[in-house]
C-alpha cells in the first residue's frame, strides 16, 4: 500500500496495538526492575512496600547496598576489566581481518571468510566447554613434558578474556569490514601519487575513515562482553564478573540489590551508548569533511 492513501481504521488500529504490545513486552521487565529497586522490602518484586534508597547505599547487615557491598563492586570492577581487554583485541584483530578481507586475494578467502563467522552460530555453553577442555589439555600437556605451569590456560580470568574474545572478534571484523568495503580507493591513490608514506595514508585517510566503524565496534564488544554469561560461566575461576555473581546471588536468594545494579547497568549502559553514538557521529562528519 502506497503510505501517502489512508488505511483502513482496522489497519491503523492494529499497527498500534501492535507496537504498543511489543514495545510493552520489550520495555516493561525493565521499568518493573528499576521501580522495584527503590521497593522498602526484602524481596525484589511486588508488592510495594514503600520508598527507599537503601538498596544502594545502606551498610546495615540484611540491607546492604550496592555501593557498601564490597564483592558486588568487586565483580563489577573484575567485568569492567574484561570487557576493555575483549573490546581492545577484538578491534585490533576485527581491523586487521577486514583489511585481510577486503585488500587482499588469496585461495581459499571465501572458506576463511565463513570460517570468521562459525563462532556465532556455536552455543556459548559449548564454546566454552570446547575452549576450557582445550585449553586444559594444551596446559597438563605442557606442565607433563616440561614442567611448564601455564595458569593462564586454567579457568580464570585470562581464559575468559580469550573465550570472549573468540566470537566477539567476529561481529567486530563484520562492523569494521561492512565500513571499509565502502571505502574510495582512489583517495589512498591520489595520496600515494602526492608522494604520501604507506603510515600517513593508514593515519590521515584510511583510519579517519574507518573510526565510526571502530568506535561502533568497541562499544559492541564492550557491551557484549560485559554482559555475556554462559561462556563466561564455563570458563571461571576465583573471580567471578557481574553476570556470575549475579547468579550465584540468585540461587542463594534474590534481594533487591540485584534490582539496584540492574538499574544502574541500564543507566551506564545508556549513557555510553549516548556517549559513543555522538562520537560516531562527530567522526562521520569529520570524515566527510
Amino acid at each position: 500500500m502506497i503510505p501517502s492513501l489512508p488505511r483502513p481504521a482496522w489497519l491503523r488500529v492494529s499497527t498500534v496495538g501492535y507496537a504498543a504490545i511489543f514495545f510493552a513486552f520489550l520495555f516493561l521487565p525493565l521499568v518493573v526492575v528499576a521501580v522495584f529497586a527503590f521497593n522498602d522490602a526484602p524481596y525484589p518484586a511486588p508488592p510495594w512496600r514503600g520508598f527507599t534508597l537503601d538498596w544502594f547505599w545502606s551498610s546495615q547487615a540484611g540491607r546492604r547496598g550496592l555501593f557498601a557491598d564490597t564483592a558486588m563492586l568487586g565483580s563489577l570492577w573484575t567485568s569492567v576489566v574484561v570487557a576493555c581487554w575483549v573490546t581492545l583485541l577484538s578491534v585490533l584483530v576485527g581491523t586487521a581481518n577486514a583489511f585481510l578481507i577486503e585488500r587482499t586475494q588469496f585461495r581459499g578467502k571465501q572458506a576463511l571468510s565463513l570460517l570468521m563467522l562459525a563462532p556465532l552460530v556455536i552455543p556459548g555453553v559449548i564454546l566454552g566447554i570446547s575452549i576450557l577442555a582445550f585449553a586444559s589439555r594444551i596446559a597438563n600437556l605442557a606442565d607433563d613434558l616440561w614442567g611448564w605451569e601455564l595458569d593462564f590456560l586454567r579457568p580464570g580470568l585470562p581464559l575468559v578474556i580469550l573465550g570472549q574474545f573468540s566470537y566477539i572478534v567476529s561481529i567486530a571484523t563484520l562492523t569494521i569490514t561492512a565500513r571499509l568495503k565502502r571505502f574510495d580507493l582512489t583517495l589512498e591513490e591520489a595520496a600515494y601519487n602526492l608522494g604520501a608514506s604507506r603510515a600517513a595514508v593508514l593515519t590521515t585517510i584510511t583510519l579517519p575513515y574507518l573510526q565510526p566503524a571502530l568506535i561502533g565496534a568497541a562499544a559492541i564488544s564492550f557491551l557484549m562482553s560485559f554482559e555475556n554469561f554462559n561462556t563466561t560461566l564455563m570458563l571461571v575461576g576465583s573471580d567471578a564478573p557481574l553476570t556470575v555473581m549475579m547468579y550465584g546471588r540468585m540461587r542463594e536468594g534474590a534481594t533487591p540489590v540485584l534490582n539496584a545494579v540492574s538499574l544502574f547497568l541500564m543507566v551506564a549502559s545508556a549513557l555510553l551508548a549516548l556517549t559513543l553514538m555522538r562520537g560516531g557521529k562527530a567522526a562521520g562528519s569529520g570524515a566527510k569533511a
